[in-house]
């Protein structure tokens, strides 16, 4: 009974096999092509030439045979180095880096063309990303331009070429198309007249630059605003006294920084503070208005004359070492 009970099983076995087997045979020959290629079909197409292929660069030479005057700015600005043979370079060691055609991409199909424009890249032609894709391919190895490609600059249509020029710059110095902070106003429009006002930093007598607080390039700060090397506010960077750390801190300057008193472009106020009289600006935390946990001041300050000016006895007001109330450093 057994026997045929396990012969019986093997007979089901083999009929689901064979049955399963016939099914995969019949989809296989379903998807085999009726009319396939040649087997040297691949071999026999032509390819499209590498970026990187050395033959389709014609060097610096020939492209001055036709640009002479773009040339001549191309050798008096920093790029010329990419024109040495062979020029080893940072991430694209090889001719795609070399001279006029590690920006402008292989020559020849441009130089047999007879300088057919639409066989070369054109900068103008270009997206701002495209062209910002382009520069960073050798510059953001720079930490400085690392965040570029996220920049505010970027996200609103400013590339590299926006501000730089390596052909026709005005200012040698990074390849410039203008002067700072003439350079900025172009956009930035709204904050020019501060600088114009009795308290300002002085951008426009060209001792503080804008780029020596702000990143054209992109930072994780708000307004692309740099850091100092301890990534404190930018402004310690040359207000270095105020920076401490201290044994009793003003809340304010660590805690909202300094844009909670002062106004950084310019101001009609003296020392760029946000109210004309400092006590007012005092008043603004010291109070028992709102929800303020400042302390209160106390009660013979009446403010008149004598308790307008808080600064003249709180002298160490961004911060003391020796008296809790800032009376001095």
């Amino acid at each position: 009974m057994r026997t045929k009970l396990a012969r019986a099983v093997l007979g089901w076995a083999l009929c689901l096999l064979g049955a399963g087997s016939l099914v995969g045979t019949q989809a296989q020959q379903k998807t085999v092509d009726p009319n396939p290629p040649p087997a040297n079909a691949a071999a026999s197409a032509p390819s499209p030439p590498s970026a990187t292929d050395a033959s389709q660069f014609v060097g610096s030479d020939t492209c001055k045979a036709c640009h002479q005057p773009e040339s001549d700015s191309f050798e008096r600005s920093a790029h010329w180095k990419t024109a040495q043979v062979p020029h080893q370079g940072p991430q694209h060691p090889g001719p795609q880096s070399e001279g006029c055609e590690s920006c402008h991409g292989p020559g020849k199909a441009h130089v047999a063309a007879g300088g057919d424009a639409s066989k070369i890249i054109r900068f103008e032609t270009l997206s701002p990303k495209e062209s910002s894709a382009r520069c960073l391919s050798c510059h953001q190895v720079d930490e400085t331009r690392s965040n570029f490609l996220r920049s505010e600059h970027l996200k609103n249509d400013v590339g590299c070429t926006s501000c730089h020029s390596e052909h026709s710059p005005h200012v040698a110095r990074n390849l410039l198309t203008a002067t700072q902070p003439l350079l900025c106003y172009g956009c930035h429009r709204e904050v020019e007249p501060d600088f114009s006002k009795p308290a300002h930093h002085r951008v426009n007598e060209g001792l503080v630059e804008c780029s020596d607080c702000h990143n054209p390039h992109g930072t994780f700060q708000a307004h692309q605003l740099r850091a100092t090397a301890t990534q404190q506010a930018i402004c310690l960077n040359c207000h270095s006294d105020k920076a401490g750390p201290f044994q009793y801190e003003h809340p304010p300057v660590k805690v909202e920084g300094c844009l909670a008193c002062h106004t950084p472009h310019g101001s009609a106020n003296p020392h760029l503070i946000n109210r004309p009289q400092v006590n007012q600006l005092c008043l603004e935390c010291h109070t028992l208005a709102g929800a303020s946990v400042a302390p209160l001041s106390p009660t013979f300050h009446n403010q008149a004359q004598k308790y307008q000016s808080c600064t003249l006895c709180h002298t160490a007001i961004h911060g003391s070492n020796t008296d809790p109330t800032f009376f001095k450093r």
